[in-house]
């Protein structure tokens, strides 16, 4: 039976500026899991242990690029079309890179899903004259057609306008062992569709193989109230020393625990 939690009430826990605060330093500058500057643009950056590299996702006009900078190298560009990566993380498991994307807007409700993929070396996701499934953003007609062809599809398809943010991969002890190595990702909730999606945890299964199957699970929902009023919504995940999960939400200004106890 699948872990599941849901929010009823609105207490909010003690305030707290930094949880689970840690740094790694690498000899190019310091990475922490959260936005710095790199070379005077807002970056994402994610630290592979094994030491030799570093990935940061940088906004370059048309083409958002997650970019491996190796020790005593010149950058090399990882893939590109992946527009708004919201996070890049390392799966400790297989050092494959994965990323959380907020896919473009202005197609309607229901264009283009969100998704949470691994990321192929030197592959192309779509922005912006296309999108998954082979399709043209009608916006560039005509445009790039021999690119059509190099279209990775995602591993996982969420919700157009989800808007999922932060991912982490589940290497705590507390939880059942089905969880080890599954992803976690805070899904910020819409802001321009007609219907209310996201504002919740997912569960994304791995079954402790590294690879997603393309299924995900909610795993911490109740902060929508009706289609007009939410009260919660989850922007980043992290395990904590303890094997909880920690959620950060900038609606209700708090940070939830998430604990199991056993059966």
């Amino acid at each position: 039976m699948p872990l599941r939690f849901a929010v009823a009430h609105r207490r909010k826990p003690p305030r707290l500026t930094a949880v689970n605060w840690q740094i790694l330093q690498g000899p190019l500058f310091h990475v922490g899991g959260y936005y710095i500057s790199f070379l005077g643009l807002v970056a994402f950056v994610a630290f592979y242990q094994g030491g030799l590299k570093i990935y940061t996702t940088l906004d370059n006009d048309y083409n958002d690029k997650m970019q491996q900078v190796l020790q005593d190298s010149k950058p090399t560009i990882a893939t590109q079309g992946a527009t708004n990566a919201a996070q890049i993380a390392v799966n400790p498991k297989t050092g494959e890179l994965w990323c959380s994307v907020n896919e473009r807007d202005g197609l309607g409700d229901n264009l283009v899903p969100d998704y949470i993929t691994h990321v192929e070396e030197g592959g192309y996701y779509g922005w912006p004259w296309w999108y998954m499934g082979g399709h043209q953003d009608p916006r560039h007609a005509g445009k790039h057609p021999e690119l059509k062809g190099k279209l990775i599809t995602p591993d996982v398809m969420l919700q157009p306008h989800n808007a999922s943010l932060g991912i982490t991969f589940y290497e705590g002890k507390q939880f059942p062992p089905e969880y080890q190595g599954d992803i976690f990702a805070a899904e910020h909730g819409s802001w321009n569709k007609s219907t209310r999606v996201g504002y919740e945890v997912i569960r994304v299964p791995l079954h402790q193989t590294g690879h997603a199957t393309g299924e995900y699970e909610d795993f911490l929902t109740g902060f929508v109230v009706d289609n007009e009023h939410v009260w919660g919504r989850p922007v980043g995940v992290a395990v904590a020393p303890d094997g909880s999960l920690l959620v950060t939400d900038d609606a209700s200004d708090s940070i939830w625990r998430i604990s199991y106890a056993g059966h």
